[in-house]
């Protein structure tokens, strides 16, 4: 139900387009769940135009024979209903009706609202969203055998290690002091230790146990353990945290197979218990990065550019691997910050891209305002905590106001520069991302973005405080925050631009499109730190030409001339990952962050030009001329190797690599020889020296032979 509009609306003259037909044979199902949704059923028809719109009031149960009608015509079937979605599911698969579904819940985000009736602009917007087709997604396998490791203090980690002996391999090693009574039966083994080091995933867990000491078998009143060996190694594909203490890894929570629960818990207890018993077998897990290693700033020779991903990587997923970084699927959470935070598109979010992403806030948009919706709010959420508070907004509280878009991602912080771009671009008024009021991973990276995001959109007229993040996990503080907004500055002609290509093309295309329909357009605006787009300053007095930058540019933002001695620079490539300005053996290149939408079609620039020196002996232009004069006044008549009867010598500075090698070769001229060297005085040559003039001393018949004393 997507409304692509009209190409020729983009340009200068002609009305701007607002709609895209919807695909032939779409049929919409809006079920007003038994008179709860004041529903306008007659303007929803008109807003979405070449759907099929048919209604229910309890179709989920009296008018299911409805459904079954509509699924068994075939083509593209909606169901505004997300409650009833397995009973929909599960009688279209029983009876093989023909239908492709999709399912959309518009009562929990529209029209359980007190502005239910002024959500129709709204409802067409989520029904065209609804006919987006599913992302292709790609996973890892993990494997499990079922060996689990129980981590515990005292008789809580045998109870649960008791409970799970029955259907995993268990080990439990006790990590604390506390005496611990025996089990009357040895169903596993019990060890004790502290773990000093660990790492892996489920199904490739390894620990470094320190303190390792076996009980023994006469244990009595208490387990006694005996003498201690450091540097084991223990494997698991299952690990279990019951010891209350630090949590082996950061972001925990994200780390498959690692399951951790406070000991004086036992609901929680319970509950990792439970799940550590299903762990066996094998388990698909999202791959949420597409990374390309050729296109990573972090290093090049041995120095270190970009470290973006690496600094915001909650999960320690990321790590060096010579000129790039590697990421590890395995133990990625899909945070997506490194995506967010990437200069050059290397670490891309696959869950969605960002070129499906930036479609759906497209379709969203562009069918509100094609249904005569104004101001529209975007707001990105999650599926776990945003989701829940916008279900409890709507059936507690007054529900979402009639122009506040929700719009379901993965994580909010995989949220990037050229999502919140494209929304204003498309006529966003604000754009809100909602969080936690205590986040559970730092999301930093996202609050980055914004910091970048603010100065462009207040510069290009779109407003101050336009984009912003809501963190709160009350649903009445969450709707004070959209009822406190003031009057968006939505651009008078909003783009319709269709995103295509890797990520930092889609950055480039939305941030051109912001600036060709802003408010109030300014070609240059300054960025801060960390940004993705500025200019590298070079002090040409200082610059020798050596283009090591260009060598370490990875980009080619920097680049040199084919027959000549020059540097040129284009803006519109650079990432600012600094490496030429670590690389300058001068020390002339400063990075300046901003943003100049006329780079991204000026091409490069000249930064410095010289006369290139030509080789005396073959003509061949080898280097620079203001250079190798220098170099020239620096040795001559100044140093043994070029002075005096190795003047000559000179020649080969003037000369080419190839033509000094022939020189050398021909001439048999050794390029080090010089005057011969005084010999070497050791001390024996002292010594005899000084016996020498005591001898010469006392046949003058002078007294003081060694001028030592008198």
């Amino acid at each position: 139900m997507d409304k692509s509009a009209d190409k020729s609306a983009d340009r200068p003259g002609n009305k701007p387009a607002t709609e895209t037909p919807q695909a032939p044979g779409t049929t919409a199902i809006v079920c007003s769940c038994e008179g709860t949704m004041p529903l306008d059923l007659v303007g929803l028809q008109r807003a979405c135009k070449g759907t099929t719109i048919k209604t229910a009031r309890h179709l989920c149960r009296s008018e299911l024979d409805v459904f079954r009608k509509e699924a068994a015509r075939g083509g593209r079937l909606t169901v505004a209903c997300t409650q009833e979605q397995p009973l929909f599911s599960e009688i279209a698969e029983d009876d093989r009706l023909a239908a492709a579904l999709a399912f959309v819940n518009i009562r929990e985000t529209a029209g359980w609202s007190q502005e239910a009736k002024a959500a129709t602009p709204k409802i067409a917007a989520l029904l065209a969203l609804a006919d987006h087709a599913p992302a292709p997604q790609r996973f890892v396998t993990l494997e499990s055998e079922g060996v689990a490791l129980v981590l515990g203090r005292d008789e809580v980690a045998l109870e649960a290690a008791q409970t799970l002996a029955d259907t995993l391999d268990v080990t439990v090693l006790l990590t604390g002091e506390a005496e611990v009574a025996p089990p009357r039966t040895t169903r596993f083994p019990v060890r004790r230790g502290r773990v000093r080091q660990a790492k892996g995933h489920l199904g490739a867990f390894e620990l470094t146990i320190a303190g390792f000491a076996e009980p023994a078998a006469s244990s009595r009143k208490g387990l006694a353990f005996g003498p201690q060996r450091d540097g084991l190694t223990s494997k698991a594909d299952i690990v279990v945290d019951l010891t209350g203490g630090q949590p082996l890894f950061s972001a925990h929570d994200l780390r498959e197979g690692y399951l951790r629960a406070d000991p004086a818990d036992a609901v929680a207890v319970a509950r990792v218990v439970a799940k550590a018993a299903g762990l066996v077998g094998t388990f698909d897990k999202p791959r949420y990065i597409d990374f390309k290693a050729d296109l990573c700033a972090h290093s090049r020779s041995r120095i270190t550019g970009c470290t973006r991903c690496l600094d915001l990587c909650p999960a320690g997923a990321i790590s060096p691997a010579n000129d790039h970084v590697a990421i590890d699927p395995y133990i990625c959470g899909g945070c997506g910050q490194c995506s967010a935070a990437c200069p050059t598109g290397a670490a891309s979010y696959d869950f969605p891209s960002s070129e499906r992403l930036v479609g759906q806030v497209r379709t969203l948009l562009t069918n509100y305002r094609g249904a005569g919706g104004e101001q529209p709010v975007l707001l990105l959420h999650d599926g776990d905590h945003g989701a829940s508070l916008i279900d409890a907004a709507a059936r507690f509280c007054a529900g979402l106001p009639a122009n506040v878009m929700p719009l379901q991602v993965n994580e909010v912080t995989q949220v990037g520069l050229e999502t919140i771009a494209a929304a204003f671009a498309y006529g966003a008024g604000h754009v809100r991302l909602l969080l936690r009021a205590r986040p559970m991973h730092d999301p930093r990276g996202l609050h980055e973005t914004i910091a970048i995001a603010t100065p462009v959109l207040a510069a290009l007229g779109y407003g101050d405080a336009c984009v912003a993040t809501i963190e709160t996990d009350d649903p009445d503080e969450m709707l004070s925050a959209f009822a406190t907004l003031p009057p968006g500055t939505p651009a008078l002609r909003p783009a319709s631009f269709a995103a295509s290509g890797g990520k930092r093309d889609v950055l480039k295309l939305a941030l051109g499109e912001l600036h060709r329909v802003a408010p109030t357009p300014v070609d240059t605006i300054p960025l801060p730190e960390r940004s993705a787009f500025g200019r590298v300053n070079v002090d040409t007095a200082g610059c020798t030409l050596c283009l090591s930058c260009v060598s370490a540019c990875p980009t080619s933002a920097l680049s040199a001339g084919d027959d000549r001695p020059l540097l040129r620079f284009d803006e519109g490539l650079c990432v600012q990952c600094g490496l030429c300005r670590a690389t300058c053996p001068e020390k002339v290149i400063g990075l300046e962050p901003r943003l100049d939408f006329s780079a991204f079609t000026g091409g490069p620039a000249m930064v410095k030009e010289e006369e290139p020196f030509c080789c005396v002996s073959c003509g061949k232009a080898f280097g620079v001329k203001s250079t190798i004069d220098k170099i020239l006044a620096r040795l001559e008549g100044k140093h043994w190797m070029y002075s005096g009867a190795n003047a000559k010598r000179l020649d080969l500075v003037r000369m080419c690599e190839d033509c000094r090698v022939t020189s050398v070769t021909n001439d048999g001229l050794d390029p080090y020889a010089g005057a011969a060297r005084p010999p070497t005085r050791t001390s024996e040559d002292y010594l005899v020296e000084r016996e020498r003039q005591r001898a010469l001393k006392a046949s003058n018949g002078e007294r003081g032979g060694d001028g030592e004393g008198s």
